[in-house]
């Protein structure tokens, strides 16, 4: 296939120059604050909560909720919880350092020059915003633009939102490039395989076998199912497959979902009630993963990391393991690599596969 290079495109008089040829490729995920100050907590959770695609009741009511009593309350407790799993090495979140090693190793294997191929990262809420990376995807000639949301399972509250904030940030461009945006990959044998590799690399190295493993995904209300979105049946997938994958029975891995918020029902089964009913029943040694996450964070590492071992112990437990998500390790980035190839069908074809 034979592609155009970055033209200078010289206009008429006061006409701006505008740069292309080039094929961006925008990895997105969840967010994060920029650090664990509180001030910088409340900012990060005041622009997730304030989006009506994550929490869909009733506007004016919920802002007097937010404002009056949630951002007062929350932001020292989620602050603390960032603190817990935060890397002082580099000052971040292990989201924001994993999505970054993610984007520029899947640069590496696509295209090291970034002749061709731009990849560039960016959080859905903080820093740095899908508005600002696309524009500086445009600005380094990116007349094509994909968008890989990092969410194997599809939900309106997750995909939905980044595709709402794409085109927010279309609407306000003259000329528009073109934007396509990936699907959900929940499915996706290449990811499949990933988890599974991934858990059995992890059992391998314990020196006990669990007698269950949890594949616990971030809730959603139940009533976002019966409105017809697809997440509960992408996550019930998700599960079958990689148990499937493993050789195991559903007594041995099962579904649940953790991080439930306020007084309505979420999906069931609840991953921390899941916990302490098969202590409750003997079950002594307990391994979880979270394939809803590819990359680990304060959910990941601090709420079953951290909150889940001790809810376990508690209640009985002796050995409790988290397996890591796929974060930016090698497997990660042959899975966006195979992603990237599927959906820049048409505009573009690797010189290795040509």
């Amino acid at each position: 296939m034979t592609l155009r290079g970055i033209d200078a495109v010289p206009g008429t008089a006061g006409h701006p120059v505008i740069r292309l040829g080039r094929i961006g490729v925008l990895l997105v995920n969840l967010g994060t604050p920029d650090s664990t100050s509180v001030p910088d907590v409340r900012r990060y959770l005041a622009e997730f909560l304030s989006d009506r695609r994550v929490i869909e009741v009733n506007p004016l009511l919920w802002k007097l909720i937010l404002h009056g009593f949630i951002l007062r309350v929350r932001p020292p407790k989620t602050a603390e919880a960032y603190k817990a799993i935060w890397m002082a090495d580099t000052d971040e979140s292990p989201l924001r350092f994993h999505t970054r090693a993610a984007a520029q190793a899947l640069q590496e294997r696509l295209d090291p020059g970034a002749e061709t191929v731009r990849v560039d990262w960016a959080m859905r809420y903080g820093n740095p915003a899908i508005r600002d990376r696309l524009t500086a995807l445009q600005d380094e000639g990116c007349d094509r633009i994909l968008v890989l949301p990092l969410y194997p399972q599809y939900s309106a509250s997750t995909t939905g939102t980044v595709v709402d904030e794409v085109s927010r940030f279309l609407m306000t461009k003259r000329w528009q490039p073109a934007v396509r945006a990936a699907p959900a990959f929940h499915d996706d044998p290449a990811y499949i395989e990933a988890i599974a590799n991934g858990i059995q690399a992890h059992l391998e190295a314990l020196d006990w076998e669990p007698e269950v493993i949890l594949a616990s995904f971030h809730g959603l209300p139940k009533r976002y199912l019966t409105q017809g979105d697809p997440y509960h049946c992408h996550c019930a997938k998700t599960a079958r497959l990689v148990r499937e994958r493993l050789g195991l029975d559903d007594t041995r891995f099962r579904l649940t979902f953790q991080s439930r918020f306020g007084r309505e029902e979420w999906l069931r089964p609840y991953t921390d009630e899941t916990i302490t009913e098969l202590a409750d029943t003997g079950v002594k040694r307990m391994a979880v993963v979270m394939p809803g996450f590819v990359a680990d964070c304060v959910e990941t590492l601090e709420e079953i990391g951290l909150q889940a071992r001790e809810t376990f112990e508690h209640a009985g437990g002796t050995h409790f393991s988290l397996v890591p998500c796929l974060n930016s390790s090698a497997a990660a980035t042959a899975l966006y690599e195979s992603l990237v190839h599927r959906e820049l069908a048409g505009w573009w074809m690797p010189e290795t596969a040509g």
